[in-house]
């Protein structure tokens, strides 16, 4: 993650970067006034290819030449998918569970816990094999040994026999059987799941639960063998596409899915109504990537009545943004400088080029007379915390923007439960989270569609590979439920500050332009975005004691 600490880096791969393109007509947004009317927003993503080195290891077998294809590689080592935790810590070990501020869980499959995983499992397999072997089967002697104290050897599975039974399968429960196995460090039996069973049932131009087991599998391989941190490590590598074809996966995945409207409206609403008295204004955007959203801002701002407030930017951001940026921080500083100019408004921009480990007091430049409003979107689950390092990076940069005394804090962050808890939970908690989130984007494009194949590899794959295999400072990825983000909050000296009416107005007026299967719930003091019962993320605001 961050350099200064030796962690791995997601950089811009991860689902929620921002767009490159500039700002017209269709994105404009009335955003202080709640009788304000609502437009749409056509900014776009960014993210780092999921293409990998010839030193790779595995590749998504069960892809049909048709999937190849789909994907338009120009060679098969360029359709080559790779593959990418930490025990739970002492004070926040009840991470694993659902929070007591959260009430949504992982409906489908989360509830479980392993024992009834595997147990489920086993008994759907022998059912199925009892209903087409027969009770005497040798298939179903051999099975039955599973159920009566841990996981059998290999040998004791007629792979052959369970291979015939795939169209009856259901494709979840074999992942989760085939995690259990690897928990287990039953790796025998890991490897037939792996090699003889999910090779045959996943693809990435399946239906939703098809192309996400193709990821989980490929993470499952590189946690067995212990290369997850290779493979992490190697993504970084020269890409074969251009940042402009970066740009445009991410694109697709914004048209289609509300996550990042979501943000950059309710954060840029929350923000734009706490400054609305100030005349100067300074926003530190930790992971600011292209700084599309303060577009929005800038053009809001610049019809404030009395005139537009002065507006300086604090854009923090790692550099393996750069390849996804096409070039360094002073690409956003120009475009969000000459875009202000073009509104009327007086701007500037600072550019702290480092990782959110690295960033110190003297790298944030705090001005007197200048109102602070900090902006966390996607970022701080890439902090590491108590569970990693005994810096605790996490909580550290909380108290030190705490003794900035900002006017306000917007927090966005993914609601899932990954960061403490052990490898057979964060399986199941990705897979429920993840089966969602393919949903949601099946409903919008079709599933032969070659650009959705590639920005989902390119765009999500390595956020779910990462949770799999890696473990310790390796795992960049590691989201926490509202509840803990809250207590962080209020350990570090923040209060919740209430969402108005007009926050909610605003998201609320975007999520028209998708799928009745989204929803959006004011729950106490966080705003919930949902896929049917599923929440997926959440918008909170925080000012100081």
């Amino acid at each position: 993650m961050q350099a200064s600490q030796k962690h791995s880096t997601s950089s811009g791969v991860h689902l929620y970067h921002q767009p490159v393109q500039d700002i017209d007509a269709y994105t404009h947004y009335q955003i202080l006034q709640s009788n304000s009317s609502h437009g749409n927003n056509n900014s776009h993503g960014a993210a780092a290819s999921f293409e990998t080195c010839k030193e790779n290891y595995f590749t998504l077998e069960s892809s049909s030449p048709a999937a190849t294809d789909l994907i338009g590689c120009d060679s098969a080592s360029d359709a080559s998918v790779s593959s990418n935790y930490r025990s739970p810590s002492q004070s926040y070990h009840s991470d694993q569970h659902q929070s007591s501020d959260n009430t949504y869980g992982s409906p489908s499959i989360s509830a479980h816990s392993s024992d009834d995983g595997s147990y489920k499992l086993k008994h759907k397999l022998r059912e199925l094999e009892i209903s087409l072997l027969g009770p005497d089967s040798d298939a179903v002697n051999s099975c039955n040994c599973c159920f009566k104290g841990g996981p059998s050897p290999i040998a004791n599975y007629n792979w052959a026999q369970i291979e015939e039974m795939i169209p009856k399968l259901d494709l979840k429960d074999v992942l989760i059987r085939c995690a259990q196995a690897v928990s287990d460090g039953d790796m025998q039996t890991a490897l037939g799941w792996m090699n003889n069973v999910l090779g045959k049932m996943v693809s990435v131009a399946g239906d939703p639960i098809q192309r996400l087991g193709a990821y989980m599998l490929e993470g499952l391989r590189a946690r067995l063998e212990s290369s997850g941190s290779l493979i992490y490590k190697a993504l970084k590598c020269e890409q074969p596409i251009t940042s402009k074809e970066l740009m445009s996966y991410m694109d697709i995945l914004y048209q289609v899915c509300p996550y990042w409207k979501f943000t950059y409206i309710s954060s840029n609403v929350v923000i734009g109504e706490a400054m609305q008295n100030e005349s100067r204004i300074h926003i530190i955007d930790f992971q600011i990537t292209q700084g599309t959203q303060w577009l929005l801002l800038i053009q809001a701002l610049a019809s404030r009545p009395g005139g537009p407030p002065f507006i300086r930017v604090t854009g923090v951001d790692d550099s393996l943004s750069f390849d996804a940026r096409g070039g360094g921080l002073h690409i956003v500083g120009k475009r969000l400088s000459d875009f202000a100019k073009s509104c009327g408004v007086p701007f500037e921009f600072h550019s702290a080029a480092m990782s959110g480990c690295e960033v110190e007091l003297e790298n944030l430049v705090i001005r007197p007379g200048e109102a602070l409003a900090v902006n966390f979107a996607f970022f701080l689950h890439h902090m590491p915390d108590e569970s990693v390092s005994t810096e605790n990076h996490r909580d550290r940069l909380l108290r030190l923007v705490k003794s900035l005394s900002p006017k306000v804090v917007t927090l966005v962050e993914q609601e899932s439960n990954t960061n403490t808890s052990p490898f057979f939970q964060r399986f199941v908690e990705t897979l429920s989270y993840y089966s969602a989130m393919y949903e949601s984007i099946d409903v919008a494009l079709p599933r032969d569609d070659k650009n959705r194949i590639s920005a989902e590899q390119h765009c999500v794959a390595r956020d779910i590979v990462n949770m799999i295999a890696c473990e310790g400072a390796e795992r960049v990825e590691r989201h926490e439920l509202f509840g803990k983000w809250r207590s962080r909050f209020s350990m570090a000296g923040f209060v919740p500050c209430p969402l108005s009416s007009s926050v909610t107005a605003s998201v609320r007026n975007i999520l028209n332009e998708f799928n009745e299967n989204y929803r959006l719930e004011h729950k106490d003091v966080a705003l919930y975005l949902t896929w049917k019962n599923r929440a997926m993320c959440t918008a909170s605001a925080w000012r100081c004691f």
